[in-house]
């Protein structure tokens, strides 16, 4: 493992990697420890501003370029987004069912299952993690 790919990568690939790598181990002390409460709370809110990073980030990394400067990942970007509005709005709504799953959905889609994708071969966090 080493650092120096993502050392020599742009800023907004280092933050955008930072941001995600911290939203996953957040999300994963989130769904780890109680739910409800204050804690919770501030966490939660804290891991919707990792994701808008990440999100917002993600539209200033074009190395898969398929239509213009975006790709499907871009795509993916635009749904994270709608999907963090609406589980942020069913918690506010107290509809907690929605919240759960939407959050839950988020970090397995935008975060792991998306995450593993950063691991494919000629990829910065392949380099980074297999060296």
């Amino acid at each position: 493992m080493t650092l120096q790919p993502l050392i020599a990568a742009s800023p907004v690939i280092q933050v955008h990697a930072a941001a995600a790598v911290a939203a996953l181990g957040l999300g994963a002390l989130q769904f780890a420890l109680p739910r409800g409460g204050g804690r919770h709370r501030v966490m939660g809110r804290l891991w919707v501003g990792l994701m808008v990073v990440v999100t917002l980030s993600s539209f200033f990394i074009s190395g898969l370029r398929q239509v213009g400067p975006f790709s499907w990942i871009h795509l993916l970007s635009v749904v994270t987004l709608v999907a963090l509005v609406r589980a942020v709005i069913a918690a506010r709504r107290g509809t907690i069912a929605t919240h759960r799953w939407s959050m839950i959905g988020l970090y397995l889609g935008a975060l792991v299952i998306t995450g593993l994708f950063t691991l494919m071969p000629g990829r910065i966090m392949a380099q980074v993690v297999f060296g």
